[in-house]
């Protein structure tokens, strides 16, 4: 191939392959969003304005010494993914190479295979928000707050999140070793783990033992939350002397927007307030409660923290500013932006913000996220309950759960704890909806 691109010919070829790509976007899904929007305004597209690009592109082609280095697609992708990063949304709004569409469109399956684990990205660094329980990373010992500084060897500086997760995802039965960074640990700490198919449902319950209260964890609003968020709340709203749920959305990283309007509208009357989304031309659309749910009359507590994200501060958010919830926790992620993924023509795509969203009350979620009303910050190092957990608790067993926001949950709604160290906070009137 010889490696010419000074002729204006040249550059008008491959700037109207660009121009191919920005107009041949097709909606293929959402992280958020099921919504199909427009395409791309090709007259948006100023050839002037690509001058210093053109001049850089050129003396690259024609004068960098490593010339098997040279290779256009690596290029024209590291151009893409500076273009998305100039725009501020990180962990959001990113490229995806042919290869990573796949895993993301996985993501939201509810199943695939790897190690098991919720990441983000925070400050340029990729994150373990938290292993899902029973995978491969947790029985590994891979810890909520780990920060990821190497796969295999490879340092991942300067590669963005799915670059990362599409090197720590792999076939099952297959190895691969984390070089982890870990809070109060001076060096970092090597992790070997083993992939396996992970399955991950998105709606759990169970009663929680020697109380009238259930429990109810949605992990991720992946397709079909509705369907098993409904058939749990009708399950335990045939239990009579039920007394109130506390939803789990901890570590929620989002999902569906489709999903968590059916979700809210398991717990809030008909007509009320959802969410607001904004788009760029701050067009608004309005969502409401499209009521006949199980659970409107239930009393109700949240737990959030800072792995809540996107649907789960959708959901969140909503609860609580229409008095229908008490959040307990942290304060969440703050995505806020409601994401669209467009294709382009060969095989790779870009998740987009195309919409901010408000919560009912007309609050900007991104960059800010939604507050508890009782904030208790517990150590990454305290398991979190879950339904399985439950489900087969003895008595005594009761006693050792060290997951204080979950504690504190159920003094909220009226069952008598044992004091533990971090329950130090009065207790707050519940609030229900009317």
């Amino acid at each position: 191939m010889k490696l010419s691109f000074r002729s204006s010919l040249a550059r008008r070829l491959v700037l109207s392959v660009i121009v191919v790509w920005l107009m041949a976007l097709a909606f293929v899904g959402g992280n958020i969003s099921g919504y199909t929007i427009r395409s791309a305004q090709a007259a948006e597209v100023r050839p002037a304005e690509f001058a210093i690009f053109w001049e850089a592109w050129d003396y690259v082609v024609s004068h960098f010494v490593d010339r098997d280095r040279v290779d256009f697609t690596t290029m024209t992708y590291g151009a893409i993914e500076g273009m998305l990063a100039s725009l501020g949304d990180e962990g959001h709004t990113t490229f995806l190479p042919p290869d990573a569409v796949k895993l993301h469109q996985t993501s939201l399956e509810g199943s695939f295979e790897g190690i098991g684990a919720y990441v983000s990205m925070e400050d340029g660094h990729v994150l373990i928000v938290a292993p899902i329980n029973g995978s491969p990373a947790e029985q590994a010992g891979i810890l909520a707050g780990d920060v990821i500084v190497e796969v295999d060897g490879e340092s991942v500086e300067g590669k963005s999140l799915d670059q990362v997760i599409f090197l720590v995802r792999g076939p099952a039965e297959s190895e691969v070793v984390l070089t982890v960074r870990r809070p109060e640990v001076q060096d970092p700490v090597t992790v070997s783990i083993i992939r396996d198919r992970i399955e991950v449902p998105s709606v759990s319950w169970s009663p929680i033992p020697n109380t009238d209260v259930s429990y109810v964890s949605i992990s991720q609003f992946t397709a079909g939350v509705d369907r098993e968020l409904e058939a749990a709340l009708r399950e335990i709203s045939e239990v009579q002397a039920n007394k109130g749920i506390i939803l789990d959305l901890r570590n929620n990283p989002g999902g569906f927007l489709q999903q968590a309007i059916q979700a809210n509208s398991q717990f809030l009357p008909k007509g009320d307030l959802i969410l607001i989304e904004s788009d760029a031309n701050q067009n608004q659309t309005v969502h409401r409660s499209r009521g006949l749910g199980y659970a409107r009359e239930m009393p109700l507590v949240v737990l959030i923290n800072k792995g809540t994200a996107s649907a789960g501060e959708i959901t969140a958010g909503a609860l609580k500013e229409n008095d229908r919830a008490f959040l307990i926790g942290e304060t969440t992620f703050g995505t806020g932006t409601v994401l669209n993924q467009f294709g382009l023509s060969d095989g790779s795509a870009i998740l987009l913000g195309v919409t901010n969203w408000l919560s009912p009350n007309g609050n900007l979620i991104k960059g800010h996220g939604v507050t508890p009303d009782l904030e208790i910050a517990q150590p990454a190092s305290y398991k979190h309950v879950n339904a399985d957990l439950l489900r087969n608790l003895t008595e005594d067993q009761f006693s050792t759960i060290e997951d204080t926001q979950f504690l504190r949950a159920l003094e909220q709604l009226g069952v008598e704890v044992h004091a533990t160290p971090l329950l130090n906070a009065a207790p707050h009137d519940f609030v229900t909806s009317e």
